[in-house]
């Protein structure tokens, strides 16, 4: 079992440079002081809805993928403070300023963020009951994004819930401004993946629960809930 009292950070792992994995963490490592008020404008409503529909219960292991300035991961400890929490990103910048503010804020939860690659996952086989999952698969190719979805299905005990949060799709002039955006900076960016994003759930074993989609400031989002 992972140790929860110091982040482990890892080094670049093989396959990285297939990738934009290396320039994805130095972007982010750079913005890890400033990526909150993105969040606070563009994210936190959908992660809101996605902690809703989670089925999350006070008491369960509960692993956040690709953790950001973390303000998902404070909600998820919040709800969870019987539990255990554990916690991820790219950017060891962004893990360790997240776990050193959840161990301020909830220092009798029991918490762990470190810097982990999202398809190379250091925990073991069936050991959680919860997976949450926001704004992540948008950086990785398509085959990185089945190697990650199929990381998580490991790592999820059978009946594990996946709740999913990806950029949505819906709205005709944000798709055109993000394509622009994503070109520019393809390692913030990313690329919109709400097509294919049930085939590729599918694809990686999952069942689909539950999907929708919510908007704020003109940033739609699509929140999934899938069952493995």
């Amino acid at each position: 079992m992972t140790n929860l009292q110091t982040p482990v950070l890892i080094p670049e792992t093989n396959g990285a440079h297939r990738t934009i994995a290396g320039r994805t963490r130095r972007v982010y490592d750079r913005l890890a002081a400033v990526y909150p008020v993105s969040t606070l404008f563009f994210h936190s409503t959908a992660h809101k809805r996605a902690l809703a529909v989670s089925g999350l219960v006070d008491g369960m292991r509960v692993l956040e993928a690709a953790t950001g300035s973390g303000e998902m991961f404070r909600r998820l400890v919040r709800a969870n403070r019987g539990g255990e929490t554990v916690g991820f990103d790219l950017s060891p910048n962004m893990a360790a300023r997240t776990h050193r503010r959840v161990r301020r804020e909830f220092p009798a939860a029991t918490t762990l963020c470190q810097a982990v690659d999202a398809r190379y996952l250091p925990f073991q086989g069936e050991s959680f009951d919860l997976v949450v999952c926001c704004y992540l698969l948008e950086l990785l190719s398509s085959d990185d994004i089945l190697l990650a979805l199929s990381e998580i299905h490991r790592v999820l005990r059978p009946g594990g819930r996946l709740a999913l949060v990806a950029i949505g799709q819906n709205t005709e002039f944000f798709n055109r401004v993000y394509r622009v955006l994503g070109k520019i900076a393809p390692a913030f960016w990313g690329r919109q993946i709400d097509g294919r994003l049930v085939e590729l759930i599918e694809t990686a074993d999952f069942r689909l629960l539950s999907e929708e989609h919510v908007r704020q400031t003109l940033y739609p989002s699509r929140v999934l809930l899938a069952r493995k």
